[in-house]
């Protein structure tokens, strides 16, 4: 990918990254470190990410944990790999029994909204497949911070303090109650720059990585988790736990200016960002800060959201092939929705035919995209006694009407926010690329594709240009560094601009990409967020 190493727009807090050897790139300096270190012990960039990803849920327990999902796309072998471990529903849970408690909506936060979590057996499956290191030494790293403790970053600290403050409000029972014993013991969250350690993580983390997972599955923690879920009203038993596998599976592609951008099928929200750009491929030559260009980028992504919405779930119960929202005929009908005004958007026809995210490279041609999630910061507000184990609410993302394909069922996975991307081109891989943040994921892979490829600007600079994210019907937020001429601009055609008053809403990314000739990488980590590229 050719860019100006040069180029500083706006106002650019760093320069991109350059090494030969291996990178790791995530929002916490100490997690890029412990991946970082594998690789120099001999491991390659799978076991860098795990080891990121373990570190990660200690050292920013406000956007992830052990209790959550995962999802990673994965360089290997000269090939793309998907892995999708998202967990599903309980096989005891309904609609109906949702609704017979007093629910109109599947709550939030609590033991009705926990499902399967998967992030551990993403790690160990990773391990297995591509890894070289034990998964029991992977680990190790983020057990030790959680042991002997560590100081946290300022972005970590804001959010956790959030998150603290609502849930005093809105937590109600003793189910709650080991969240506050573990997050915020003295009865207030930490400072930046204060220690804070956590002997439960530790022996949880070392349970998983001496057992490959089984523990977390169908072993001793299991059956914690389990038993503390029914004894807080919840559906979660042993049996969801032990019969919980990840997916591998085949990534998705659309083609975009010369290059393939790849996404992991439902069901997460990453056809969002494929159609998204595949709309956006026939639309005109694209120009930097220029309204006409930004305007279609915006109609583009409401209009792939309201399909993303409509058609996205579980792919058993979806009512048509998930290649569909990328064919090229429909695209042509859906692009003619892109007006001179801002639209309403609304589902088309197609015939049928707080999360982290980290990427990681070594010098031998390996690289991952990877992002996992507790969902609403620390999940549920569920934390299983004496394990440190926050249980993700993905359930919440699940409908109660029998009519919606998202709708609530036993063993269903619900649809998904989180996704990992990459880039190839020729065949040949370019590298990972993420943006975490809810319905900003996929606005913000468009958004990021297009800094890269249609501007050629280098990855810091493509993750520090200022934001925005459509918020539902003709409503636009703005970064407040965002260029005021743009903003009158779409307000002008129709938009809704508000402007933000923090970086929060607009996500936090990273980026390594490969020359493909050198071999060099080129990293770039969101200036939004604590993070480094750790090189070798």
């Amino acid at each position: 990918m050719q860019f100006d190493p040069h180029y500083h727009p706006y106002t650019v807090r760093r320069t991109p990254t350059y090494a030969r050897r291996g990178m790791v790139a995530t929002s916490q300096p100490l997690a890029a470190q412990a991946g970082l270190e594998m690789l120099k012990e001999g491991g390659n960039a799978i076991d860098a990410a795990i080891a990121t990803a373990a570190a990660l849920t200690v050292l920013e327990p406000c956007s992830n944990g052990i209790g959550g999902d995962a999802f990673a796309m994965v360089w290997a072998e000269g090939r793309l790999h998907g892995l999708n471990a998202s967990g599903p529903a309980p096989r005891g849970i309904s609609a109906d029994a949702v609704r017979a408690a007093g629910h109109e909506h599947m709550p939030a936060y609590g033991p009705l909204s926990v499902t399967v979590p998967g992030a551990p057996a993403a790690w160990a499956a990773l391990a297995e497949r591509f890894g070289r290191l034990p998964l029991e030494q992977l680990l190790e790293p983020a057990a030790s911070y959680a042991e002997q403790g560590y100081a946290v970053s300022p972005t970590v600290a804001h959010y956790w303090a959030k998150a603290h403050d609502r849930y005093v409000r809105s937590f109600e029972g003793p189910h709650f109650r080991p969240w506050f014993e573990t997050f915020a013991p003295d009865g207030r969250t930490p400072h930046a720059g204060e220690l804070w350690r956590s002997a439960d993580h530790a022996r949880t983390l070392r349970r998983i990585g001496e057992s490959g997972a089984e523990a977390f599955y169908r072993g001793e923690l299991a059956r914690l988790i389990a038993d503390f879920v029914a004894d807080s009203g919840g559906y979660l038993r042993e049996e969801d736990l032990a019969d919980y596998r990840p997916e591998w599976t085949a990534p998705f592609r659309v083609g975009y200016r010369g290059y393939d951008i790849w996404e992991l099928p439902p069901n997460g929200q990453g056809l969002v960002a494929l159609q998204a750009l595949k709309l956006l491929e026939g639309t005109g030559e694209p120009r930097p800060e220029n309204l006409d260009t930004l305007h279609r980028q915006i109609e583009a992504v409401k209009l792939a959201f309201a399909d993303g919405y409509r058609y996205i779930a579980d792919p058993a119960a979806m009512e048509l092939p998930p290649e569909a929202l990328l064919d090229e005929a429909y695209a042509a009908r859906r692009r003619m929705h892109i007006g001179e005004r801002a639209g309403l958007p609304t589902a088309g026809h197609p015939r049928p035919g707080g999360t982290v995210y980290l990427a990681a490279a070594d010098g031998e041609g390996r690289m991952v995209s990877f992002i996992q999630s507790n969902f609403m910061q620390f999940g549920s507000g569920l934390v299983v006694p004496g394990t440190g184990i926050a249980l993700q609410n993905r359930g919440h993302s699940f409908s109660l009407d029998a009519c919606d394909t998202n709708v609530l069922a036993p063993g269903k996975r619900p649809f998904h926010t989180i996704i990992p991307g990459f880039v190839t081109k020729d065949g040949s891989p370019i590298g990972p690329f993420g943006v975490m943040g809810g319905a900003m994921q996929p606005q913000g892979h468009v958004q990021v594709l297009a800094q890269a490829i249609d501007f050629g600007r280098h990855p810091q600079a493509a993750l520090d240009a200022p934001r925005w994210q459509w918020t539902g019907g003709r409503g636009v937020l703005v970064e407040s560094s965002f260029p005021p001429e743009l903003a009158q601009g779409l307000a002008g055609r129709g938009h809704e601009v508000r402007v933000a008053l923090e970086h929060g809403p607009f996500g936090r990314g990273q980026i390594i990409w490969r020359d493909p000739v050198s071999g060099v990488l080129c990293g770039g980590t969101d200036s939004r967020a604590d993070g480094i590229v750790a090189a070798w």
